[in-house]
C-alpha cells in the first residue's frame, strides 16, 4: 500500500527547543508580503502532548528590520482555520523559539 503524502510537501527547519517544547518553520513557504515582511508556516510541537495541547500551526508574518512577528492565521488540523489578517505586530518578549524562528528566517532572506 503507498505512503499517503500531503498536497504540499513542507521542508520544515527546527529551530533550538525551550522547555515547552519545539517550534519548526517551512522553508517552502517563504514568501515576501507587499510590505516587505515574510510570511512563514509554522509549527509549534509541545513537549507534553495530550488531547487538550496538540500541534498548533500558524502563518507568521516576520518583519526583520523590527525584529517583530505577527499570526495572521492559527489551526490546530489545518493552517489558518481561524485567520486574523488584522492581528498586530508583538515583539517576542524573550520567546526562544520566536526568536529562533525570526533569526533563523531573517538570516536566509539576506
Amino acid at each position: 500500500m503507498p505512503l499517503q503524502t500531503n498536497a504540499i510537501e513542507h521542508d520544515w527547519v527546527s529551530v533550538p527547543a525551550s522547555k515547552f517544547g519545539e517550534q519548526l518553520w517551512d522553508a517552502k513557504t517563504m514568501h515576501k508580503n507587499q510590505d516587505g515582511s515574510i510570511r512563514v508556516l509554522s509549527k509549534f510541537i509541545p513537549k507534553i502532548k495530550n488531547d487538550i495541547t496538540k500541534d498548533i500551526l500558524y502563518t507568521m508574518d516576520i518583519n526583520c528590520s523590527q525584529k517583530t512577528f505577527r499570526d495572521v492565521g492559527v489551526g490546530a488540523e489545518d493552517f489558518n482555520e481561524f485567520e486574523n489578517l488584522e492581528a498586530k505586530w508583538k515583539y517576542p518578549n524573550g520567546d526562544k523559539l520566536i526568536l529562533g524562528v525570526i533569526g533563523q528566517v531573517c538570516n536566509v532572506d539576506q
